[in-house]
């Protein structure tokens, strides 16, 4: 389930500067020689791309700490049930958001914004005045629509005693709809016109809005808010917040397109922006994400259902997920990163194998650097919960439940990013139809299974059994994705990507009972925040280190090869 990640902006490839060790462990086949710098493309400009690389690379990084700690302060101010609510009514924003960033934005209307700037005698200033004037009228009336219909969405996703505060919160967050997509929109004029730096940093004002408002709140509370009794105070504070934070991120782009020399002007002939093309082009990325929001509505209902038994709910899961997240998007993203490029080029040439190869070297990268997070994950569950959320009005009980789904992350992190790098191998082909059909059959597994769990067994379990459900549709989309980019490509190497899974397997396995040993004579779930960084640290360096010995005995390539780089590194 993907919430509404302020922090996610448009970014066109580009090439950062070269690294030869960090290459190396993708250099699955020889480079091409390197070609003479054009008259157009001179050294200067290639300095001015690395130095856009490397200030989007430090804006993330500041964007995701900041995020995270947003997310710490709107927990510890809230607490697990009214936070559940909070969580609830900033679903349908962050369902609009996706629809227009991850399904028709990123895949459509940026390379036709690139194409226009490239073909058009004013270099698409006509036509991005038309798609903003288009993108304003409709933003402004699904706005409008969703906050009539607050009180109708809010039943949607939550129930019983959270209903009100839900329909209150729904109220306030709603009109950020338009503000959104005005952000999303924004990006993508600046990235097409080779401005980086305000989309990355844009969403870091709206982290430290939300920080301050959920700060304030603890500072002025001195009771824990309940959905019987949150005060006044708590409830406008995070709502206006949460508000602010958005519209200043769509507001602070506007300093810099006047910079890149965009002037905004009202057009209405829109047959021009070719919307049969968009709607053509788009279909199949709508249909993915829409399918996906469709799992989002079911998991909220569900943990709706636990909240109301006083049982770990929607704020819970929803933490787990940004903390499987952030491991994703540190390691499994820059290798997407690194291999989109290589994947697109060799596609495009028609070079299957090349393909192939990218995908099964990117596949055993994934596996080989996660498998020790999700043994932290795992065996560390407790005192990361306690560690990381417990603060505030978010109490100890709650950071255990924390712990406990972050346990049943551990199976999810894997499968998760690896079905993304076959979703992205699917894209570079390029093939939009196929990731979204296999998306129906996932979701179905993701639903069936979150339901059944509701059923079977106890509410207080659900929140992990959400987060099972996930791990288990991860699965089968790498077995259906698997099976049908090995009819497109032919054999996928899986004779080597199993014998590096089984190698990891064993050498997590070591450091999983490593992990357990060195931590049993501790007990985490009485201590408190420092004792459980403690354990944490030390749980985590025995880990890491075991699983690097280990995966080092049983000559996992990928291990050895980044061992002689840092050694590499360390030398020079």
């Amino acid at each position: 389930m993907r919430q509404p990640d302020p922090d996610a902006t448009v970014i066109l490839p580009i090439v950062p500067e070269a690294d030869p060790d960090a290459t190396q462990l993708l250099a699955v086949v020889p480079a091409e020689a390197p070609q003479p710098a054009r008259s157009g493309a001179p050294a200067a400009e290639e300095k001015s791309i690395g130095r856009s690389s490397a200030g989007m690379a430090l804006g993330s990084l500041v964007s995701r700490g900041t995020g995270f700690l947003r997310t710490l302060l709107v927990t510890a101010a809230l607490g697990s049930a009214v936070g559940d609510a909070y969580t609830n009514a900033t679903l349908f924003p962050g369902m609009v958001y996706e629809l227009l960033l991850g399904g028709v934005l990123s895949s459509v209307l940026v390379p036709l914004l690139v194409r226009a700037r490239d073909s058009d005698d004013d270099r698409g200033e006509k036509y991005t005045q038309r798609l903003l004037t288009a993108a304003v009228l409709f933003l402004g009336l699904a706005t409008l629509l969703a906050v009539a219909a607050a009180p109708l969405l809010a039943r949607i996703v939550a129930n019983g005693a959270q209903l009100d505060l839900t329909t209150t919160w729904a109220y306030m967050v709603l009109p950020t709809i338009f503000f959104y997509g005005l952000a999303a929109l924004f990006a993508a004029v600046l990235n097409t016109r080779g401005h980086f730096a305000a989309p990355m940093w844009a969403p870091i004002l709206n982290n430290l809005v939300l920080c301050g408002a959920a700060g304030l709140v603890l500072v002025m509370t001195t009771a824990k808010p309940t959905l019987a009794d949150t005060p006044t105070g708590t409830v406008w504070i995070i709502g206006l917040g949460t508000a602010s934070g958005i519209v200043l991120q769509a507001v602070s782009l506007i300093p810099a397109l006047r910079k890149v020399g965009f002037r905004w002007a009202w057009r209405f002939d829109f047959r021009a922006l070719r919307l049969r093309e968009i709607a053509r082009l788009g279909g199949w990325m709508v249909c993915y994400v829409a399918v996906s929001q469709v799992a989002v509505f079911a998991i909220a209902k569900l943990a709706s259902y636990a909240s109301d038994k006083h049982e770990p709910g929607i704020l819970i899961y929803n933490n787990v997920y940004l903390l499987m997240m952030m491991a994703h998007g540190i390691v499994a993203v820059s290798i997407l990163t690194a291999l989109m490029p290589r994947l697109s080029a060799a596609a495009a040439a028609g070079r299957n194998h090349e393909v192939v190869d990218y995908l099964a070297k990117g596949t055993r990268l994934v596996v080989v650097l996660l498998a020790p997070i999700s043994v932290i994950y795992m065996v560390l569950n407790v005192p990361i919960g306690v560690t990381l959320f417990k603060a505030g009005n978010f109490e100890q009980a709650d950071a255990l439940s924390t712990g406990i789904v972050t346990a049943a992350a551990a199976f999810a992190l894997i499968p998760f990013a690896v079905s993304q790098l076959q979703t992205f191998a699917f894209y570079s082909l390029p093939d939009t139809r196929t990731p979204a059909l296999i998306n129906i059959p996932v979701v179905a597994v993701r639903i069936g299974v979150d339901v059944l769990w509701w059923l079977l067994f106890s509410l207080s379990s659900l929140a992990a059994g959400l987060m099972f459900g996930n791990a288990l549709s991860f699965l089968a989309a790498v077995g259906l994705s698997g099976l049908l980019l090995r009819r497109r490509l032919g054999p996928l190497g899986l004779r080597a990507i199993g014998i590096t899974v089984a190698k990891v397997a064993g050498a997590a396995l070591v450091a999983t009972a490593a992990g357990y040993a060195v931590t049993l004579p501790f007990d985490p779930e009485t201590g408190g925040k420092v004792y459980n960084a403690l354990v944490l640290v030390l749980g985590s360096a025995v880990i890491g280190l075991v699983y690097l010995g280990v995966a080092h005995l049983l000559r996992i390539a990928e291990v050895t090869e980044a061992i002689g780089m840092v050694k590499r590194k360390l030398g020079r």
